[in-house]
């Protein structure tokens, strides 16, 4: 089932058959938390670019055990869509997304481009690298962060959750017009395309426990 507005199509537990949303898809998530293991995965929003946004609410199959992880009702179209070779998946820091959609979906998600890590490579004169910064600096574009920690488990979600959602997905391909011609002038498009292509397995490092101490670093336990 889906429900259309003028900006938005909620769907409720995956992507509609037949759904072409080009060779570049922004994409992002809402979960209950920051650890893919506890807390799930409620929302994954998708836009081709064209001022649309296209929001799936996912489903478990039943309530959580207190000691037990997510068992999610099957999304196979938007599983078949975040694995798809053939169809960049542009997020704003990709790590956590990735590996949200890698452990909910059971699937290796790439190729992957991701804002954050453009815009920590090129704007190396600030730090303020969050999507409403970019929007603002890049694009001349306010968005409201206020619904960000709001309730994303609910069944029915409310507009002001909606509009919210949609908007981060919304500006992205604008985002990446601007970020990568910075990338090409400073000489660093190569590197963030080989920190772009680690991403998958970034998340699974994260997945099993290597977020803290990163695997890269030095410190011991």
């Amino acid at each position: 089932m889906s429900s259309t507005s003028t900006a938005f199509t909620l769907h409720d537990g995956d992507l509609p058959d037949g759904l072409d949303l080009g060779p570049v898809v922004a994409v992002d998530t809402e979960t209950m938390g920051l650890n893919p293991h506890r807390d799930r995965l409620c929302l994954v929003q998708l836009s081709a670019g064209d001022g649309r946004a296209h929001l799936v609410q996912i489903r478990q199959t039943a309530p959580m055990a207190a000691a037990g992880s997510v068992r999610y009702a099957p999304a196979p179209n938007l599983a078949r869509l975040m694995a798809d070779t053939r169809v960049t998946k542009l997020m704003h820091f990709a790590r956590f997304d990735v590996a949200v959609l890698q452990h909910a979906l059971g699937i290796t998600v790439a190729p992957v481009i991701c804002t954050k890590i453009a815009a920590r490579l090129v704007r190396t004169f600030t730090d303020r690298h969050g999507l409403a910064a970019l929007c603002r600096d890049l694009l001349g574009v306010e968005i409201s962060k206020q619904q960000q920690t709001s309730d994303w488990g609910a069944d029915t979600l409310t507009p002001e959750q909606i509009a919210y959602a949609a908007s981060d997905v919304l500006h992205l391909h604008a985002l990446w017009n601007r970020l990568e011609p910075l990338l090409e002038r400073e000489g660093r498009r190569e590197l963030a395309q080989a920190c772009f292509d680690f991403l998958p397995a970034r998340g699974q490092l994260d997945l099993l426990g290597y977020e803290t101490p990163d695997i890269f670093s030095h410190r011991s336990v």
